[in-house]
């Protein structure tokens, strides 16, 4: 193939990822900020200002409503974490013929439908006269009507069952990878299945991990459907916010400011999160 050739097609595969990240990406979140710097001073008139940004740190409600929401999110990641690992152990290393794209099929078909329905069945078995509360009654463990809805625990379940897929993925990939021989052999030298998994199994799968982290992470401090409809008004979530400055406010200026400062906030948690486990985004995401 000649040099000329080579370039031309490698131009035409790289358009449409080049577009999609520059109209979609790119250009959304330049004018996002650019928005988010000026202040209105009267019908139409705009002056430069910070004030959008000093807001967040000088009103607690704005500062301590996202380090609920990153707290909360850090702990839906590491539930999530500790939930799929066995499972994508399981899938990758112990399952043989049939059984294994069985499983994977499994946790695949709940996200067949959409976030929004699947969190409707959530309020479906949890509200106060849904499948939970009059099975409870039914046998007899409770007098009344239970309401288990609007509720920090409920919030944690419906994260983590949304977020199952994007953890249990990498970690199927990156424990498929790992030589069986490899396990093996520890166990010949008198390793116990802790040490196994501690020395051999967990180093192996640790990009797996750190790009499923970053992964959940990410899309449960952004989201705004779960939180709102299994919390309610009172969810204090960021996203509630980012929602509630645009379209019950008008206020785009504000809006923008914490959308920009949702998304530095948050790659600096992923950034403190890589150092802390020693690994690189290149490593993570090759």
């Amino acid at each position: 193939m000649k040099p000329q050739h080579f370039k031309f097609g490698l131009a035409l595969l790289l358009t449409p990822i080049l577009l999609w990240l520059t109209l979609l990406i790119a250009l959304p979140h330049v004018d996002m900020a650019l928005i988010s710097l000026r202040e209105r001073v009267s019908a139409g008139t705009y002056a430069f200002s910070w004030s959008n940004y000093t807001a967040f740190f000088t009103e607690p409600l704005y500062w301590r409503t996202f380090a609920r929401t990153a707290v909360m999110s850090i702990m839906a990641t590491a539930l999530t974490l500790l939930i799929a690992f066995p499972i994508s152990f399981y899938i990758a290393k112990v399952a043989r013929g049939r059984l294994r794209p069985l499983l994977f099929l499994l946790c695949l078909v709940p996200f067949w439908v959409s976030e929004l329905v699947r969190t409707y069945g959530w309020m479906i078995l949890l509200r106060e006269t849904g499948v939970l509360s009059s099975l409870l009654q039914w046998l007899g463990w409770v007098d009344g009507p239970v309401e288990m809805l609007y509720q920090d625990a409920t919030i944690m379940v419906g994260l983590v069952y949304t977020s199952m897929l994007f953890m249990v993925v990498p970690l199927v990939s990156t424990l498929d990878s790992l030589d069986d021989s490899l396990i093996e052999a520890a166990y010949d030298l008198g390793a116990g299945h802790w040490r196994v998994m501690r020395d051999v199994v967990i180093p192996h799968a640790a990009p797996g991990i750190v790009s499923g982290c970053i992964v959940v992470f990410m899309l449960t401090l952004g989201n705004y459907l779960t939180p709102t409809l299994l919390g309610g008004k009172d969810s204090l979530w960021f996203t509630e916010q980012i929602y509630t400055q645009f379209i019950t406010r008008f206020n785009w200026e504000q809006g923008s400011a914490f959308g920009i400062l949702l998304l530095i906030l948050s790659s600096l948690i992923v950034w403190i999160g890589l150092r802390l486990s020693r690994q690189s985004f290149t490593k993570v995401m090759s």
